[in-house]
């Protein structure tokens, strides 16, 4: 024979169990440099920027001229 409960459980009690299991939005703030939304405590990840200093250099976006585009076709 299987395990069986010996008394039905409540849509109460149940609802009171499952109230512990709830999940939380992450914590979010926007950047004051790009205004992108990320963690708090945390260098931006898109600009480099905490507090308004700039702590890692961000990667400058690379701008193909025209002729570079020509050598690839």
């Amino acid at each position: 024979m299987t395990a069986l409960p010996k008394r039905r459980i409540s849509t109460r009690r149940q609802g009171k169990r499952r109230a512990a299991q709830k999940l939380t939005p992450p914590a979010l703030i926007k950047c004051s440099h790009c205004g992108k939304l990320i963690a708090p405590h945390q260098v931006c990840p898109y600009c480099g920027f905490y507090k308004g200093e700039e702590i890692v250099q961000s990667p400058k976006l690379k701008v193909k001229s025209k002729e570079e585009k020509r050598t690839k076709d």
